[in-house]
């Protein structure tokens, strides 16, 4: 089997700090290489260096990259533009912003087989049309004249991939391709990556943090840490003989072994929600008169016991996080009550509502964006218990408040100076949660806690928010779209779609007998990893 792509000992650096340690690996043709890892170990970092667009500061050290035994680093710009987008094109995570929002999204296809191909106008939609037919994009006559705000997030990844196939590379790079989707979405297009990579004999990098995805696509992997490789296997040795512990840890984390507790069904309810309806307005015209509605939410209920958790799972569009908002009073409600400890939240002033602003708090999906850039930590967690009266009144008391929090969401208690920037990912939703627990509420919604941290900090947020419930007895409405989760975190789940509760019930009935097609159809979907257990990844290791 031939080799399409070799890097050796490549190394990349800002001044004296190495971000790229001596890397080396090969990508022979027609198979999916995997590259895996955490954030910031350099994954992104090794695809920017193949396609030589690294920033002006990050300078390459030492190494090379050969495609086809042609080394990319002595070519000039001019030969590399040709080669990008024909021999080497790439997929980028976030569909929603890879795409310019100004064009069609069959002139940004058509422009790469323009530059690459010059064909003629006519052939040139011809192939575009073709190229939305292998991704198994619908009605792609009428859409290729759409832009991409009028399709969904699973769409706008399928004309990402027509980009990238459009010359036919020899390499395609897949990087995090399927983060930003649904389960049943993700589903897909790994199918349909696969697929073609059959079809055409294509090769494939395939970088990403989910173990589940390599152990469905990958034929080898390696894995990186803070810019090295630690490791590298066929896939099915990876799995079942992985050498360094580092890789060990990763397959832990990713089989996330967390004890419950049995569910208490004998409990008193802290959260009613009954036949809760949210109807958004459709307005039309030059009146704007009303001519429909969006039933985002319509008829729901459900019940979130004392110290117990309540998953809320479904695709995106289902209605979970605007559930979320009408408990909270973030959104007109249309119908239906929300009960908290049998008061109707609904009804209440915004005066009275104020209490229970302290009593149910949330959690975001993006620890990115959640915090304010321009406040310290302390700040942060401090306007919550200003606002709502709660806690020492004096600065010097919240301080130490603070800083026994930050201790219990187990950061330390000198970051209460320090600004959300110095922070990872995982540390900045710690804070979030902090900032949650600083009012001390009896229930916390979680809209996506995890989604955007790697399999490791995702396990050390979910083992938290288990030891904050069973120390402080904490309710949790833990919304997600992750089912590998569910089992771990909640005692019962309700599945939705259409702004509907398909299904509902204990989460062993559920998970392992599910009754609605729609539930078995997102259980069917989510990848899984091979049939190993904790004992054999450490048995079989070095």
């Amino acid at each position: 089997m031939s080799i399409i792509l070799t890097v050796t000992d490549l190394s990349v650096s800002i001044d004296n700090d190495k971000l790229l340690n001596a890397i080396s690996f090969e990508i022979r043709q027609g198979e999916i290489f995997a590259l895996v890892g955490e954030s910031g170990s350099g994954k992104s970092l090794t695809s920017l260096a193949i396609m030589r667009l690294l920033p002006d500061v990050i300078s390459v050290s030492s190494g090379d990259i050969m495609l086809k035994n042609r080394s990319l680093f002595t070519l000039p710009e001019s030969q590399m533009q040709k080669i990008r987008g024909k021999q080497i094109a790439m997929i980028f995570q976030e569909p929603m912003s890879a795409l310019n929002p100004v064009m069609t999204i069959g002139e940004q296809v058509a422009e790469v087989i323009k530059i690459h191909l010059g064909l003629k106008k006519e052939a040139v939609k011809k192939k575009v049309i073709s190229l939305f037919e292998e991704v198994a994009l619908k009605n792609p006559e009428e859409r290729y004249s759409w832009y991409p705000h009028q399709l969904s997030g699973g769409q706008k990844q399928r004309v990402m991939i027509a980009i990238a196939l459009a010359c036919e590379p020899d390499l395609l790079i897949a990087d995090e391709p399927t983060t930003a989707l649904d389960v049943t979405i993700q589903a897909q297009v790994l199918t349909l990556l696969k697929k073609i990579q059959k079809d055409r004999g294509l090769s494939i990098l395939f970088i990403t943090h989910d173990m589940a995805i390599v152990a469905q696509m990958a034929d080898r992997v390696a894995v990186m840490r803070h810019g090295k490789i630690l490791e590298q296997a066929e896939c099915k040795t990876f799995f079942t003989h992985p050498q360094h512990p580092y890789t060990q840890s990763l397959l832990n984390d990713a089989m996330m072994k967390i004890e419950k507790s049995t569910t208490d069904t004998e409990k008193d309810a802290l959260l009613e929600v009954k036949e809760l309806k949210v109807y958004f307005p459709i307005k039309k015209g030059f009146l704007q008169r009303t001519v429909g509605y969006v039933k985002a939410v319509d008829g729901v209920t459900f019940s979130i016991k004392k110290g117990q958790t309540l998953a809320l799972v479904g695709e995106s569009g289902s209605g979970k996080s605007t559930i979320g908002q009408a408990i909270l009073s973030l959104i007109p409600i249309t119908q239906g009550s929300v009960k908290f400890e049998n008061i109707d939240l609904i009804r209440l002033s915004n005066k009275a509502l104020k209490v229970y602003r302290r009593k149910i708090q949330i959690i975001f999906q993006d620890p990115f964006s959640a915090l304010n850039p321009r406040m310290s930590i302390g700040d942060i967690i401090r306007e919550g218990m200003i606002s709502l009266g709660v806690g020492p009144k004096t600065r010097v008391l919240q301080d130490e408040y603070i800083k026994t929090l930050l201790l219990k969401v187990e950061l330390k208690a000198d970051y209460v100076n320090r600004y959300p920037h110095e922070f990872s990912g995982g540390q900045r939703q710690r804070i979030g949660i902090a900032r949650a627990l600083a009012v001390e509420p009896e229930l916390i919604i979680c809209d996506e806690p995890t989604s955007a941290l790697d399999v490791s900090v995702r396990v050390q947020v979910l083992k938290l928010l288990k030891k904050l419930q069973e120390e402080s007895g904490v309710s949790y409405l833990f919304i997600t779209h992750d089912l590998s989760i569910v089992p771990i975190v909640a005692d019962e789940v309700a599945v939705m779609k259409e702004g509907k509760i398909v299904e509902q019930g204990l989460v062993s009935d559920v998970m392992q007998n599910p009754q609605h097609e729609y539930t078995q159809k997102l259980l069917l979907s989510a990848p899984k990893l091979p049939d190993i257990n904790e004992k054999e990844v450490n048995d079989n290791s070095i």
